[in-house]
């Protein structure tokens, strides 16, 4: 099947989200001040199982896509497939080679502070290019959208919010201790994918038929 040029262009867009949303989750874990929502639960879940984070993260996907996939089919798409599957083994990748080629405490010396700054901004940033590049969402991702739209009067960016820090107390319930990082990404996800969506939609998918989530 041949992609129309936005297509190409969406294409490329959740590639590059889900690639670096798998960097910097990486990155955030190592800082340990804080991860998004859904990496905080699933770590404290691969705390207490004896499975690698990326497994316990694609598990869990897994679980929800049956969800996903019984009540909104529009919702899966080549998008959902990449995060769920690929994003918690590019951050196990990205951590092994950490530690094959940094020093011990590398990211808990001077660097902590300017990597953690620097992981969650790009971090929300690629999350927010892979949901607006519409070519299908995660089934963590797609929960709020659902929810969304059953509320119909609430913003996507309110839902989205109440929706990540519900997951952050369920964490806190499996003994999971929330830091500063985890506070701020469940404030930013929602507002930043909405203003995201609003700009690509104005320049680069312009002449697409896509429509951002707000």
């Amino acid at each position: 099947m041949k992609f129309r040029v936005t297509d190409k262009r969406r294409l490329v867009l959740c590639a590059v989200g889900v690639l670096f949303m798998g960097v910097f989750v990486s990155l955030l874990i190592e800082t340990d001040y804080g991860q998004d929502p859904f990496t905080f639960f699933n770590l404290v879940l691969s705390s207490r199982v004896p499975l690698s984070f990326g497994t316990c993260e694609v598990i869990e996907n897994v679980v929800v896509f049956a969800f996903v996939f019984w009540r909104r089919r529009d919702l899966i798409g080549i998008g959902s497939f990449l995060n769920m599957i690929l994003i918690g083994y590019i951050s196990d990748f990205c951590r092994w080679v950490y530690r094959m080629t940094l020093p011990a405490g590398f990211f808990l010396g001077l660097a902590r502070v300017p990597v953690f700054a620097v992981a969650i901004v790009c971090f929300v940033i690629a999350c927010a290019l892979y949901m607006n590049a519409d070519l299908g969402v995660a089934p963590y991702d797609a929960l709020p959208i659902m929810l969304t739209v059953r509320l119909k009067r609430v913003p996507f960016r309110f839902v989205r919010m109440c929706f990540d820090f519900s997951v952050i107390g369920i964490g806190m319930l499996l003994g999971g201790m929330p830091t500063i990082g985890n506070i701020l990404i469940a404030l930013l996800l929602g507002p930043v994918v909405s203003l995201v969506g609003g700009i690509l939609s104005r320049t680069v998918l312009a002449d697409s038929d896509m429509v951002a989530h707000n």
